[in-house]
């Protein structure tokens, strides 16, 4: 019997009912109260495979009080607010393989009515105990609504030069509100598979981290998490998530030393928390990206789990590896 070699890039293309090729997200308020929950859990230090850095626990609490805000005003968001596209709109962007709801096209108003509520929620937290922050908040009041949207665009386009790093947080996080919810809100069957596997096919946006999923028809495939709508395609492992080449892959971990380990490692490969989270770098381009195991840690949460490892990030980089995909909520800087 001759055997069929199914080539590279054949495997995304197969029948999506046998491997899901998305997975959309769930209502958007409960997205991010599971995400604020995670991240109390990263700072109280219950999450066995991530050594948290106390260091990070200041600006982990904002992050949190963020997410919380972006929770509430999830809650009260309407249909009409959502600004869906019509069936002759999502019809067009799926015969040409365009995502529904490009972040970098044209965006609903309501936006920055979000961004106005987050900024208010936290400056209401901060009172006058944190002066910086409000200096932010106000820096971000007085941008027009050009410049919102320029630094929108920048934000979404990850171009480093020309974010604002201390803006980017809140301008990012009222993006996120709006475009999960809309996710949420989408037919993954109509959702089209675009031509590239390293954007988003729902909003077109980077993606944060890479998830390896448990469960159902899913189970042991790879998924890329978006930074901005939260939904997840599928991406074939061994594969580099900036330039898809797969000839110079390799995983870089932190050393025992560095990860929490109360107990001996299991026998069985399941539920050791010390593989929870690797970097996924490339030979070819020398970047990297955070892969999670949700086989060695059923919560995970990509997004929030991604901040908590910035030992990782510096390990890493040490090494001469360029991290491919920026976290929206955090900014290192020009990158070379």
């Amino acid at each position: 019997m001759v055997q069929r070699i199914i080539e590279r890039g054949e495997i995304e293309s197969l029948d999506h009912t046998a491997l899901p090729r998305l997975h959309l997200p769930e209502a958007a308020a409960t997205l991010f109260t599971t995400r604020a929950a995670r991240l109390r859990d990263l700072v109280d230090g219950k999450v066995e495979g991530i050594a948290f850095n106390s260091a990070l626990a200041g600006y982990l609490g904002l992050i949190r009080d963020l997410i919380l805000a972006q929770a509430e005003i999830a809650k009260s968001l309407t249909d009409a607010d959502l600004d869906m596209p019509d069936q002759k709109s999502l019809d067009l962007a799926l015969d040409h393989m365009m995502p529904p709801l490009a972040a970098q096209l044209k965006r609903p108003p309501v936006w920055r009515t979000i961004l106005n509520r987050l900024i208010d929620k936290i400056a209401d937290e901060s009172n006058d105990a944190r002066p910086e922050l409000n200096a932010v908040l106000d820096s971000i009041r007085a941008l027009s609504e050009e410049d919102l949207e320029d630094q929108a665009n920048m934000i979404l386009a990850q171009r480093h030069e020309e974010v604002n790093p201390a803006q980017a947080p809140f301008i990012a996080a009222a993006l996120q509100v709006l475009w999960t919810a809309r996710a949420a809100k989408l037919n993954q069957q109509k959702v089209p598979m675009l031509e590239t596997f390293t954007l988003c096919p729902v909003c077109g946006s980077h993606p944060v981290a890479s998830l390896i999923r448990i469960g159902g028809q899913s189970q042991g495939y790879r998924y890329l998490t978006c930074g901005m709508c939260s939904s997840q395609w599928h991406m074939v492992r061994v594969k580099c998530v900036s330039c898809e080449q797969n000839g110079k892959i390799s995983y870089q971990g932190l050393d025992p030393i560095d990860a929490p380990s109360p107990a001996p490692a299991p026998v069985n490969k399941a539920n050791d928390p010390r593989k929870y989270v690797r970097a996924e770098t490339c030979g070819d381009c020398q970047c990297y990206t955070k892969i999670f195991n949700q086989e060695h840690d059923y919560n995970a949460e990509p997004f929030v789990d991604d901040l908590a490892t910035l030992t990782l990030d510096v390990l890493v980089s040490e090494l001469g590896f360029n991290r491919g995909n920026v976290n929206p909520f955090l900014w290192f800087g020009e990158t070379e």
